[in-house]
């Protein structure tokens, strides 16, 4: 067995904010999309616990 196979391995770079767009096909653009809209579900989910836990705070330190 090989170091690398005890080695977590590293999720791609994958996309980011800005990227050049004209070099990809239809189909690379349609996942982009999806991946993004997967992202931002998964920050607003984030963002409601966060929101949730300031306000059971301030209710706490209310009283």
């Amino acid at each position: 067995m090989d170091l690398d196979d005890l080695m977590p391995r590293k999720k791609p770079a994958g996309m980011a904010i800005g990227d050049n767009l004209e070099t990809l096909s239809v189909a690379e653009l349609e996942r982009r999309v999806k991946d993004l809209e997967d992202e931002i579900a998964r920050v607003k989910v984030e963002l409601q616990k966060k929101r949730q836990h300031e306000a059971a705070a301030r209710a706490l330190f209310k009283s």
